[in-house]
């Protein structure tokens, strides 16, 4: 491909607005928005409010043929230059054209919702995988918040939903190494900013809607965020729809604009209905009943909030034609990393519970799964954290559930970003007091698990420590910068192996 073609498909979408410099007429060797990954001949796209001149100088320098930007930028090298209206649009297009996609080459399910999105998509993965494996072909793709996978590479994830340029080299390699399935988690912010606007869907899960992400950096208010994730429909075959969801009925409104609707849930109009839910000696089981089948499925995680995510991946599953038997075994064999992660001291004294839950749905749901599956212990200690510079309404809802569902919490560090962790932990501190609730700050996270170990030691009966919010992220982002640290489950197991050693001396 060379650059008078996109030029061409750019004009072609009222995109372009004009072009600096001469084009030169040879191909087009890989394209990137960062300029760390720019080699010889690459085309490069300048975008985002924090970007700097000297990432284009370093594209430049490492032998970029041209530029793409809403503004005409000076390049020492004398850079040319494509201009268009609108960059994320404009980025979508060209990952699409230069990667070569192809819609329903790779069957692509697109998951979004306030929560389970990454529950959902490792369960729906298990599936694919087990249904692929018995004919003898390739495990499936991922993109995820924990890792993504495209045939090619298996690498940890670094944001929820990648930019549209990583995605779309994703899709590539899994078409070139036979996967026949990818599945994704789409975010709000992945709609609403364009990152997916090229993709068609073959599947589109919707599990649930809750305000969240509401901040001057993400969405202005829930009508904004609620809309951004409505769209993915638009990009839709077969809308999966969760019935038992808040704003179902708008949420089945929007899903008229797929061309067919497949609804899962307690709902008795469900396509897919889930009943006859039972929790007894830590196994999840429900029914599930439709057109195919009537059968029981156990799942093999805890946290009876997993059958919606279990439901949203066998919608998925029975639109692509996968038998239950297949859906069965993988669902009662698949754990995800940083969900509903159990840790047990040896003398049965403390348990740990490690769970991504970091808003108010998915704290709502975990406490309500804590009290009837974890009734034998007699004091919950909570650990957790709340970001800097967005999702500014989890620190009232967040403190406020913590406070009342525990006996003691412990606010620590999660993603500070710009701001003050000190002072993200005192406004939170102010709402978990208003529950009355015993509480204290301790800002390295590390010190706050091994504190809760200790006031779990010191318990007069067995206790439950519930450390939310980061799962398994391997970086915290402070002062600009991602920073490496352990994960939730490394800080747990750690607390607890020195706790075992200290009761064995």
């Amino acid at each position: 491909m060379v650059l008078a073609q996109i030029k061409a498909k750019l004009q072609e979408r009222g995109l372009l607005k004009g072009v600096t410099g001469e084009l030169p007429d040879r191909e087009i060797a890989w394209m990137t928005c960062d300029s760390r990954n720019a080699v010889r001949d690459t085309l490069f796209i300048r975008k985002g409010a924090a970007f700097l001149p000297e990432y284009l100088e370093e594209a430049a320098e490492k032998g970029s043929m041209a530029y793409i930007s809403e503004k005409p930028v000076l390049v020492r090298e004398e850079l040319p230059g494509l201009i268009v209206t609108d960059i994320r649009k404009t980025m979508a297009l060209v990952s699409a054209l230069f990667f070569g996609y192809e819609p329903g080459k790779v069957k692509l399910t697109g998951i979004t919702g306030t929560k389970g999105k990454t529950t959902t998509a490792w369960y729906l993965k298990a599936m694919l995988d087990a249904w692929e494996k018995s004919h003898g072909r390739p495990e499936t793709g991922l993109i995820s918040t924990v890792e993504n996978y495209d045939g090619i590479s298996r690498r940890d994830a670094v944001m929820t939903t990648p930019e549209a340029p990583v995605i779309h080299e994703a899709i590539h390699n899994a078409a070139g190494a036979g996967l026949r399935y990818m599945t994704m988690e789409v975010s709000s912010q992945a709609l609403k900013y364009g990152r997916v606007r090229e993709l068609t869907f073959q599947a589109g899960i919707f599990l649930n809607i809750s305000e969240d992400h509401i901040s001057p950096r993400e969405h202005a208010d829930f009508e904004d965020y609620f809309s951004s994730k409505l769209s993915i429909f638009r990009q839709t075959e077969t809308a999966c729809v969760n019935l038992d969801s808040d704003h179902a009925d708008w949420i089945l409104k929007a899903a008229g604009k797929a061309g067919r609707v497949v609804t899962f849930g307690q709902d008795p109009g469900a396509d897919l209905r889930c009943s006859d839910i039972r929790v007894s000696s830590g196994r999840v089981s429900f029914r599930v009943d439709c057109d195919r089948f009537s059968e029981v499925f156990v799942l093999g995680m805890k946290g009876s909030f997993n059958i919606e995510n279990a439901m949203g991946a066998i919608a998925a599953a029975y639109v692509y034609g996968i038998p239950a038997a297949v859906m069965k075994e993988a669902l009662a064999k698949t754990k995800v990393p940083g969900r509903m992660e159990h840790f047990v001291s040896r003398d049965k004294k403390i348990c740990g519970v490690v769970d991504f839950a970091h808003n108010r749905l998915s704290f709502e749901k975990l406490f309500s799964a804590v009290l009837l599956e974890y009734e034998k212990y007699g004091k919950i200690i909570t650990v957790f954290g709340c970001p800097g510079g967005k999702a500014l309404n989890r620190r009232r809802e967040l403190g406020i559930i913590a406070g009342l569902f525990s006996d003691q919490v412990i606010i620590t560090c999660d993603d500070p970003g710009m701001e003050c962790q000190e002072d993200i932990a005192g406004e939170v501190r102010t709402y978990v007091e208003l529950t009355g609730c015993p509480v204290q700050c301790i800002s390295e996270r590390r010190e706050a698990v091994e504190q809760a170990v200790r006031m779990a030691a010191g318990s007069s009966g067995p206790a439950l420590i519930l450390l939310l919010g980061r799962g398994s992220e391997r970086f915290q982002q402070i002062k600009g910068q991602a920073r490496p640290y352990p994960t939730d489950s490394c800080l747990m197991q750690g607390a607890l192996e020195a706790y075992n050693r200290r009761a064995v001396l």
